[in-house]
Order: C-alpha cells, then structure tokens, then sequence
C-alpha cells in the first residue's frame, strides 16, 4: 500500500502542473512529465504482475487445503464404518453375554441340585463314618458272616455285606464324580464369562480408539477450513489492491493520453504562431526587393524544376556527409531494390539534427533500423514524418518537442548497416510499414 501512496503522491504532484499553467513550462518539461507517467505505469505494471503470481500461488494453496479436507472426510467415513462394524460386534457380543447369563442362570440350579445331592451323601458318608467308630473303627464283615444260624442266613447276611460295600463305593464314586463335574461347571462358565468380558473390553478400547482418531480427524479439518478462510481472505485483500492497481493504472492512462493531446495542441498552436510570423516575415519581404532576390535565387538553386520549391524556413538538413544512396530504385548486395530515403555517409557520432520542428513519437531500437527516431511534423495543415536510422545514440525521448536544428542523436552503423551514415526518410503523412507516404527528401530540403 506504501507504494500505491507514493504513486498517488505522485499524481497529484502531476496534476498541480498540467491545469491552467500547463502552457508555462517548457516542452523539455512535459516530455518528463509524460516520461515519468510511462515509469510510474510501467512500475505499477510489475507491481500488478507480482500480485498477479501471488494470487496464483494462493489459488494453488487454497486447492490444496480443499483437497487434504477431502482426504479427511475420506478417512473420517472409514472411521465411521469402522466403528459402526465395531458397534455391531459390541451388540452381538453383548446379546452372547445375555444369553451365556441366562445358561449361566440354568446352571446355577443344577449345580444347586448337585450340591444337594453332595451334601445328602456327605451326610450319609459322616453318619457311616460314626458307625464305623462305634464298632472300633472298622466293620467287621466277616464275623457278621460267621454269626450265621444257617446256610441261608449266611446267604442273606453275604448278600447284604455286598450290597453295603457296593453302595459305599458307588457313593464314593459318585460323589468323587459330583464333585469333579461342579468344578468342569464352575469353571466352564468362568472361562466363557471371561472371554466374552475379554471380547467386550477390547471392542469397547477399539471403539474409544477409533472415536478418538475421529475426534483428530475433526480437529484437523477445522484447522484447514480455518487456514483456507485465512488464505481466501489474504486472496481476497490480494484481488483488491490488484484491483486498485489497475484502476491506478488507467488513471494515469488516461492523464498520458490527456498529456499528449495537450501537447499536440500546443504544437498546432506554436504552428499558427509560427505561420502568423511567417507571413509577416513574407510582407516585410515582399516590401524588400533584396529579399525577393534571395527568395528567387533559393528557388533556383532547387534539384530539379519539376518539384516544388523547397521551404527553407520550414526544413533544414538532417546531418552533413557525403551522400552514398539516393532516394529510387538501387542495386543492393547484387539485388535491385527501391530506397525509400537518402543515405549520408559521415564519422561516427557526426551530430543528426532534427529536419523540423515537431514531436519525438519513435525513439527505439530495432533489428533493421538499429537506434532510430520518427518525428512527427505539422507544418501548414500538412503532417510529416521524418525518419532517422541506424544511429549510433539517441539525444531526445518518445513524446519530447524538438526545434529544426536541434541534435536527436549521432550518426553510427547499427541495425542492418554496411557503414557509419543516416539513413533519412520523409514521408507526406503519418510514416507506416509499407512506406506508402515516402518521398523523394529533395523535394522539401535544399542540400
């Protein structure tokens, strides 16, 4: 912004010399004041290109920060699913645990039977035991079967002794079974319990986890979403001040063209002037036989009767030398060729002056003509343009008012040259590539 201030400071310096006084300064003056518009526009320009390469490399960042958002959302999705795959685990694992406690339920009555049933054995196993002490310690089988009367109380009392130590094994046996099987219970349903809790705590960790890794995708979209606001919003303030710029731009523009009409139209006015003294000098000319006489001499002296009196007040010769190609059909590296000017031949930096008064409207370099200069001429009514080429430097600058007489450059060999000279041109109208308006230089300058 500093430099848009320096650039309005600027123009408005400028415009406190282009009102009413315009007329006052010298025409040196207002070639720089043109001069120093083109520079300030040229300056804005390359402000407005680094603006310009700045919002593209926003552009580029802003596609960027989208794009990684699109990546997140991506991702969060999958999180997303991941965890409702997860959550319908939880449920399934959760309706396992509901049914294994219902079994669970289902096997707490059995084992209470079993336990039951423990308990009526070991009743029975504690109440033989006592028997057993009060006989001594031991049943004394044998002599229960000695204490027969007969050989079929002896049957009854074998067969009795045998099913008694048959059920006390069989108790034995079976309360041993009993007890291993409400131990396989036990642990069976710990062991499944166990599990399914194992399984349910891991889902519910996979479900923490993946919810916190949702949490982080969340939290870097809205950093993104934060820095591509803070990026269009720098693109924004970007686009404006480019805006500025190219409004500044036109700006002075417009002021380079006003400039330039103001000059043309002091350049008609100067002409009216100069013709009014123009005729004036010819009616105190004509009151002066002596001055009829060099008139008449001026005229004879001309090249050739058949064109038309030169204007020696108006045009003046563009630099001395010796004349090396005429204005007409020549021969050129063994080639026929028509030279649309004169070529003078004369030392390097020999001066180059302005053939009449007018306006600098070319000043540049080119692969052809090398430095060269058009001025732009209106001498009464008619425009002119007089063309100076191949010049070894360059005294005046586009838009700059110059006198006859006055040096624009010195004589060189550059461009498409054979040799130090000027190439010289004058054309009936504005000059243009075809050189359509181009004639003979004699016609209008007495050499």
């Amino acid at each position: 912004m500093k430099f848009i201030g320096k650039v309005l400071g600027s123009l408005v310096l400028f415009a406190g010399f282009t009102g009413s006084s315009l007329f006052n300064f010298s025409d040196t003056a207002l070639s720089e004041s043109i001069d120093s518009l083109e520079e300030k526009k040229q300056e804005i320009q390359g402000e407005r290109e680094l603006i310009q390469d700045d919002i593209s490399l926003k552009n580029n960042e802003i596609d960027k920060l989208i794009k990684k958002q699109e990546e997140m959302l991506t991702q969060i999705n999958e999180l997303d699913n991941e965890i409702a795959d997860t959550q319908n685990k939880v449920e399934v694992v959760n309706k396992n645990l509901e049914k294994l406690k219902q079994e669970i339920n289902g096997l707490q009555n059995d084992i209470e039977e079993l336990m039951t049933k423990i308990e009526e054995r070991t009743s029975l196993l504690e109440e033989r035991a006592r028997a057993i002490q009060l006989t001594g310690g031991s049943v004394d089988y044998v002599e229960v079967l000695m204490g027969a009367e007969g050989f079929g109380d002896f049957i009854d009392r074998f067969s009795a002794v045998n099913q008694l130590m048959s059920a006390d094994r069989d108790i034995m046996k079976e309360q041993k079974m009993d007890q291993e099987a409400l131990k396989d219970k036990k642990s069976e349903m710990e062991n499944r319990l166990h599990e399914q809790e194992s399984e349910k705590d891991e889902l519910d960790q996979l479900i923490s986890s993946l919810s916190s890794k949702k949490e982080e995708k969340n939290q870097l979209i809205e950093k993104l979403e934060q820095d591509q606001q803070a990026a269009e919003e720098e693109r924004t303030d970007l686009e404006e001040k480019e805006s500025d710029l190219y409004s500044l731009e036109e700006g002075i523009e417009a002021d380079i063209m006003a400039e330039q009409k103001r000059q043309k139209e002091l350049a008609k006015q100067k002409e009216l002037e100069k013709q009014a003294e123009l005729e004036k000098q010819a009616a105190e000319e004509e009151r002066s036989r002596e001055s009829k006489r060099e008139i008449n001499q001026t005229v004879e002296n001309s090249v050739s009767s058949s064109q038309p009196s030169p204007v020696s007040s108006d045009w003046g010769a563009p630099a001395n030398g010796r004349f090396t190609t005429e204005f007409g059909y020549d021969v050129l590296n063994g080639k026929p060729r028509f030279h649309y000017g004169m070529d003078i031949a004369g030392a390097t930096g020999t001066p180059i002056l302005a053939a009449a008064d007018g306006y600098v409207t070319t000043a540049e370099s080119s692969d052809s003509y090398g430095n060269w200069i058009i001025l732009t001429h209106s001498i009464n009514g008619q425009t002119y343009s007089t063309v100076y080429a191949h010049m070894n430097s360059l005294s005046v600058g586009q838009g700059q008012y110059v006198e006859k007489g006055q040096q624009i450059g010195g004589m060189g060999n550059t461009g498409f040259s054979f040799g130090t000279h000027l190439h010289f041109e004058l054309h009936e109208g504005a000059w243009n590539n075809g050189k359509s308006n181009a004639v003979n230089p004699r016609k209008y300058i007495n050499w």
